[in-house]
């Protein structure tokens, strides 16, 4: 079953959807749209000033994907519904609160539209491998999770400025823009959230937002997972952002732990040696091409190969955690949040 795909965005990260459509089997990237054309025309790719103006030329395409800003999804994914298009991907972070959030997922249920969140870092192959792991029962019962992340590109004046300079412009920065990706690998990974407490601050004068902190996230049944995210401090790998740190999962008969060059080692409980999971990744730059894996996943589901996840309607319990998340650092209190 040969597909048709078109982007909306031509910026940095945007660059990785592009490619990944182009390079997934059956798929033809038809369009890339930008409100500044010339970006568009840069990728290589079919260019249009707008994609009412990519449909106008090329038709609806079966998946429209939309990378550009929180503030651009509501125009986008309208405009992607009303001229019909059935599976709709939009970058996180979904929209500029949940308010626009809600309306816009009832309004791709009504339209009989999927609506999926571009929430990768669940498709990292070091977490697939983690979850396939706990599933086989390799670590016994979970009791705990935690990831440190230590990407060590926060220090000094011109933090950010090389690659994402709108990072130091943020007023919600490392859970809103970070953290977020973590709030949805430890429910893949944990299961249902009921509560969060976090501990939040600003370390470098010269950012807008908070760019440290602790959360500690309840699954219920006694398990426990704590996200410590501190920007300025680095990891060992010779690639920050390809873990972007190391997180460690303990459970009664083993512990696993994923380092910074992606390898994934499992020690059972007493002993003082670990065997491989996952050898260290050699590949897509990065994230483990969770980029492509997750474009590959909404193929397979349109082709009736797989159940679809990160739907609109279950990735707005990450955005109530988020909201929970900042009133908790703001009140010094914890936040029980819905089932």
């Amino acid at each position: 079953m040969s597909l048709t795909a078109a982007v909306l965005g031509a910026g940095y990260f945007a660059g990785f959807h592009h490619e990944a459509w182009d390079r997934i089997d059956g798929v033809t990237l038809v369009g890339v749209a930008n409100r500044t054309i010339s970006k568009a025309e840069a990728t290589g790719f079919p260019a249009f000033a707008s994609l009412k103006d990519l449909f106008d030329a090329v038709g609806v395409p079966d998946i429209v994907d939309v990378a550009t800003a929180p503030a651009t999804h509501v125009e986008a994914v309208t405009d992607a519904i009303e001229a019909g298009c059935k599976m709709i991907v939009c970058q996180k972070p979904f929209c500029q609160d949940m308010e626009e959030a809600l309306a816009l997922t009832a309004r791709a249920e009504a339209a009989g539209v999927d609506l999926v969140i571009h929430e990768n870092f669940r498709w990292q192959p070091w977490y697939r491998c983690m979850k396939a792991a706990m599933d086989r029962g390799d670590v016994g019962t979970v009791l705990q999770g935690t990831f440190r992340l230590r990407p060590g590109d926060g220090q000094g004046p011109t933090a950010y400025l090389d690659r994402q300079p709108y990072f130091q412009e943020m007023q919600k920065f490392l859970v809103h823009e970070t953290a977020v990706h973590w709030v949805d690998t430890f429910r893949y990974l944990f299961g249902p959230v009921s509560s969060v407490y976090a501990d939040l601050r600003k370390l470098n004068p010269a950012i807008a937002g908070e760019d440290a902190g602790y959360i500690l996230f309840d699954h219920g049944a006694g398990v426990r997972s704590i996200f410590d995210g501190n920007r300025l401090l680095d990891h060992s790998a010779d690639n920050h952002r390809m873990t972007m740190g190391e997180a460690l999962v303990e459970g009664t008969d083993g512990t696993m732990s994923l380092f910074g060059d992606g390898s994934v080692r499992l020690r059972k409980f007493g002993a003082t040696d670990d065997v491989m999971l996952m050898e260290p990744y050699v590949g897509h730059p990065f994230g483990g091409d969770c980029v492509f894996l997750l474009c590959e996943h909404v193929a397979k589901y349109l082709r009736g190969e797989a159940d679809l996840e990160n739907r609109a309607r279950d990735y707005l319990k990450v955005l109530e955690m988020e909201d929970a998340i900042y009133t908790s650092s703001e009140t010094g209190c914890r936040q029980e949040v819905s089932p």
